[in-house]
Parts: structure tokens; sequence; C-alpha cells
């Protein structure tokens, strides 16, 4: 075998080894959470309205089965022009909602997005959220990266 031909030989070996170790290191190694294995989002719904231009909460809970922690980045939906997170700013005064970055996610906890706490918005609807409809939803995570989830109009 020509020399040439002999080193590419072995560069391709070298690769395929290469990637089948770190296949089975994924694998095998139970406190890697590949994707969003460890993030489930269950219960998401959404108010209806008749009009379009509102701005509407968007509730789900997010269970964190992982031994990391995470942080919910960001939410697309269709239905509506821009998305928020806020937390409700409890200091001088009344409570007041405040935007932020992103919201923790705690390990081997749940996390439910109501009003008084950690809470999404849509904001700017495109459309009227009629009762019984349904869309889909991104949500971005810092590790778990993006999972689509079914939102039920109520």
């Amino acid at each position: 075998m020509p020399e040439s031909r002999n080193r590419r030989f072995r560069f391709e070996q070298l690769l395929l080894g290469s990637a089948a170790l770190a296949l089975a290191y994924l694998i095998l190694d139970p406190k890697i959470a590949v994707g969003s294995e460890a993030l489930e989002i269950t219960d998401a719904w959404v108010p209806a309205s008749s009009s379009s231009g509102i701005d509407v909460a968007l509730s789900m809970t997010i269970n964190n089965a992982s031994d990391d922690a995470d942080s919910l980045l960001r939410v697309r939906c269709p239905v509506a022009n821009f998305s928020e997170k806020h937390t409700v700013d409890r200091g001088e005064g009344s409570p007041a909602m405040r935007a932020i970055s992103a919201i923790p996610i705690a390990a081997r906890s749940s996390v439910e997005m109501k009003p008084e706490r950690f809470h999404l918005m849509l904001l700017q609807t495109r459309q009227p959220l009629v009762s019984g409809e349904t869309f889909r939803c991104t949500v971005i995570f810092q590790k778990a990266g993006t999972i689509e989830t079914e939102v039920h109009v109520k």
C-alpha cells in the first residue's frame, strides 16, 4: 500500500474510533443529559382573548430531572410578536413586574410559571386566541437546548 494511502487509512480508523468512543461515553455516563431529555414542559396554556395586539401570560410547568441546574433563555410563539421573561419584584412599595434575562431552573425541581413569581408574557398577539385551540411554541434553555411544546388556549 503506498505511504499516502496508508496514512489516510490510519487517519480514518482513528476518526471512526474517536466517534465510537464519544458515543459510548454519552450512552454510558448517566450524568450527561442529552438534549431535552432532562427537562419536561407540562400544562402550557394561555387565556383566551377576543382581539389581537394584546399581551397575555403564558403559563407552564418545567420539570428538571437532571442533577444540573438550567436556565430558560427564550420563548418563541407564532401567535405573538415578542416574549419576555418576568419576575415579581417585592421590594419597596407594591409588587412590580420586572423583565429578566433568564429564568433559573434548579436541579431536581419543578418551576411553575405563574403571575406572582416567574412568568412569561407573550407580547403583541398577532391574532385573537380562541378557547379550545392549540399552537406550538419553542422554548430555549441554556443546557437542554430547544424544546417544542403544545400550548392550549383556555
